[in-house]
């Protein structure tokens, strides 16, 4: 019996190629929510982040790849903040290996520098080009759990040799998410769990990316769409439809979580 569904955002609701939730996939999770089913967003994204979604009935929001866990309401359940030290450090190493560091915060993305790769990754997402600011001065504020490096993999293994405490995922080639390390989409669907006092065998979650596959592992049932990359393919339970054909529906209806829609004659 699946009581909890983790549902990734970029690639999994929303669409690369409209940038919007295919309707089929918000009737499939209004008609799950309506049978008693718990429906949470996991993103990279912040939880400020999901005007898109206004039509689910999510009742929470694995944010920010699970350093923070924030219910509909806006009442935070967990915060796992970047430390002083290791953010000071990504500094110094954007300025060495010439690379732009943002902070992702609940009131918007901001960079050290805007670049090319910067620009690309902000129309692959339909987001606005982020403002280049003082990021000592945002971290001051004492709330930042996610910062984004405009890396490719080979640069990104040299960075995080230097920042020990900290890991980086990734669902695009051209830059990747860092968090505390040991903190990731899995971690907050455990701590989901716990709140709402079901058990991880009666989870199900849906993912696309490589920020996903520790969420795909964890989860009773784990979904990749049908575009995945290839280690969210290897570490699903099952491989649906992508979500431009209707993927999430599909999935729902496989599993039994919703009845199938009857055939139009």
């Amino acid at each position: 019996m699946t009581r909890a569904v983790f549902l990734d955002v970029d690639g999994t609701l929303i669409s690369f190629r409209t940038h919007e939730v295919p309707a089929s996939a918000v009737e499939a999770l209004r008609r799950a929510h309506a049978a008693g089913v718990r429906l949470f967003i996991a993103t990279g994204r912040a939880v400020t982040d999901l005007v898109q979604l206004e039509a689910i009935p999510y009742d929470g929001v694995v944010a920010l790849n699970g350093a923070e866990c924030v219910l509909r309401d806006g009442r935070v359940v967990t915060r796992h903040r970047i430390p002083r030290e290791e953010f000071e450090r990504a500094l110094e190493l954007s300025d060495a290996w010439d690379f732009p560091v943002a902070l992702e915060l609940n009131d918007g993305i901001f960079v050290n520098r805007v670049t090319p790769v910067v620009e690309q990754l902000s129309r692959m997402i339909a987001h606005p080009i982020p403002e280049a600011v003082d990021l000592r001065r945002l971290f001051d504020r004492g709330d930042c759990c996610q910062m984004c490096f405009y890396v490719d993999p080979e640069l990104e293994q040299r960075v995080m040799a230097q920042l020990p405490s900290l890991a980086a995922s990734r669902w695009c080639p051209i830059f990747a998410d860092v968090n505390l390390r040991g903190i990731d989409k899995a971690t907050g669907v455990a701590e989901f769990a716990e709140r709402f006092g079901f058990r991880l065998e009666e989870t199900m979650a849906f993912g696309d990316g490589g920020n996903d596959v520790p969420m795909l592992r964890k989860a009773g049932i784990g979904v990749a769409m049908g575009e995945a990359c290839d280690e969210a393919l290897q570490a699903a339970d099952w491989v649906t439809a992508t979500v431009d054909d209707d993927g999430i529906r599909r999935a729902l209806e496989h599993f039994g979580v919703i009845a199938p829609e009857p055939a139009v004659r």
